[in-house]
């Protein structure tokens, strides 16, 4: 028996798996020496600090990155290219400096996006669940919503001359994106629609809502959501058979079309699919609204390529558009569904989101430079997902662990979560995975206890940075300091009185010793 159970579980690695091995060249010290020493003359080129004032701020937020993510994205990239994966870089790698965020949310140890994207976006850390408000809001309770909203970020960039962007592969009133400009103690009343009807009765907003009324003229939204801005029942564009994508406002109001009502005089555009995004000629757009779906983006490797933008296009897009503005731009970036992908137990969907991410980060690298653009790359959450099983070099990341349990005598896949959608048994017994197509785009990867959907982990995320003051950026830090120091970079917010001091344009208060020499001056003039 334990023999037939071993010829399959070889059969399978012969079949599903990369060839594993190594370069020939590692083989030598003197290649791992050359490496290392290049790797030093490059830190210490960082002993010069750049400290010059950030012109454009970028942040890319990986939403369910955590490090584990982090590590499988940047195998999968290389072994996209044919390589064993391992001594593979990110462009995310590459970056100078790099730090740990503590993610709780003030009521949760282990937190949700919504509460997190308070925290980076707006400086404050907050409860799960609430959007653009401090811990003194309560979930659900519309009647602590005033009096307790906080400003991200994007709003102390507009009120600083900039102009400001939004692009996410998620809904634009999703939880990332929404502590942007949301003030709102439910992160899922995306339009009145999922409103409880006391909340609207007392004066709440729902979030569609908001994206338009809180911060006039955002410069560039892309993401996905078109349902929630169009009034109950109205057909969708490109589904126009499908009721489930129809809109769903009860107010009756049609948001994109006040919007175009409003813009279109000041080089304004709207648009829903891919064509008609990259037929447009950024120099001569000031707004532009682009709803690609009535809910999320597809997932990278579903996407439609000839009418869904993927997220390294739509930031090429915004790119171009803010960095018109002399006073320079920031720009939110979110590859919102690799948190998607994790929590359906797809790690493959998961993975794949992370590296187009990825994509996005080197074209933002491509269009921008370091001197003048501070770029941050960071997560808000991490999720309960892992890979070991002692695989080989080269082995696929998708693919078999080197080794069968020894208490079932079954194989299993490197990739593994601790709970989710893929805990399944077989009369009784874990589902021997090499009787299964483990390599398929939505496999759902064997976890060790069941649940719907698998859940967010609590432990700390990297940060990434480059560009002006990136060096702010080190250490462990609280995830809501990350926008205070992006502000200091570039002298916006309540962090701008060391860029006047060092410009000249506040005058030293003189000290007790600077009056008396004054003093006496005078009395010698006189």
């Amino acid at each position: 028996m334990k023999l037939r159970l071993l010829l399959l579980v070889c059969c399978a690695l012969v079949s599903g798996q990369r060839k594993a091995g190594f370069p020939e060249q590692e083989k030598e010290p003197k290649f791992w020496n050359d490496w290392a020493q290049k790797t030093l003359d490059k830190a210490l080129s960082l002993q010069t600090l750049n400290k010059n004032k950030a012109q454009n701020l970028i942040l890319f937020l990986g939403d369910g990155m955590g490090v584990p993510t982090v590590t499988a994205a940047r195998i999968l990239k290389g072994q996209l290219r044919g390589q064993p994966g391992e001594e593979g870089q990110l462009e995310m790698d590459k970056f100078p400096f790099v730090a740990l965020s503590k993610t709780y949310n003030t009521n949760a140890q282990v937190a949700d996006s919504a509460g997190t994207a308070t925290a980076y976006l707006c400086g404050v850390k907050a409860n799960e669940g609430t959007v653009g408000v401090s811990a003194a809001a309560v979930r659900s309770q519309c009647n602590t919503t005033q009096g307790n909203e906080v400003t991200s970020i994007l709003r102390w960039a507009k009120d600083a001359g900039k102009s400001i962007g939004i692009v996410t592969t998620t809904r634009v009133n999703h939880a990332t994106p929404s502590a942007a400009y949301a003030h709102c103690v439910d992160r899922d009343w995306y339009s009145d629609n999922e409103m409880p009807a006391d909340a609207v009765e007392a004066g709440c907003k729902d979030i569609a809502r908001q994206l338009f009324e809180n911060i006039p003229d955002i410069d560039v939204i892309m993401g996905g959501g078109r349902k929630y801005m169009y009034p109950k029942n109205t057909t969708d564009v490109e589904y126009p058979g499908q009721p489930k994508h129809s809109g769903t406002r009860k107010d009756g109001r049609n948001l994109v079309k006040e919007w175009v009502d409003r813009n279109t005089e000041k080089k304004g555009h709207y648009v829903w699919n891919k064509k008609d995004l990259l037929s447009l000629n950024p120099t001569k757009v000031d707004y532009l609204l682009g709803l690609f779906e009535p809910a999320d983006l597809p997932y990278d490797l579903e996407r439609n390529k000839e009418t869904d933008p993927s997220l390294s296009e739509m930031v090429e897009v915004a790119i171009k558009i803010l960095r018109r503005n002399p006073n320079g731009f920031y720009l939110l970036v979110e590859g919102g569904r690799i948190d998607h992908g994790h929590h359906e137990g797809k790690a493959k969907q998961a993975l794949h989101e992370a590296v187009e991410m990825d994509r996005a980060i080197g074209r933002a690298d491509l269009m921008t430079s370091t001197s003048d653009t501070l770029t941050v790359v960071t997560a808000d959450h991490s999720h309960l997902f892992g890979f070991g099983g002692y695989t080989q070099r080269g082995n696929s990341i998708f693919g078999l662990a080197a080794m069968i349990s020894d208490v079932d005598q079954k194989p299993f896949t490197a990739i593994l979560y601790g709970n989710g959608p893929g805990y399944k048994l077989v009369n009784g017994a874990r589902e021997n995975v090499s009787t299964v197509d483990y390599q398929d785009n939505s496999y759902l990867a064997q976890a060790a206890v069941p649940l719907s959907s698998e859940t967010h982990g609590g432990e700390d995320v990297a940060v990434f940075a480059k560009g002006p003051m990136a060096h702010l950026l080190h250490g462990v830090h609280e995830q809501n300091y990350i926008p205070h120091a992006m502000a200091y970079a570039a002298c916006i917010g309540q962090n701008r009185a060391h860029c006047l001091a060092s410009a000249g344009a506040t005058p030293r208060r003189p000290g007790l010793a600077g009056l008396v020499g004054l003093a006496t001056v005078m009395r010698l003039l006189c």
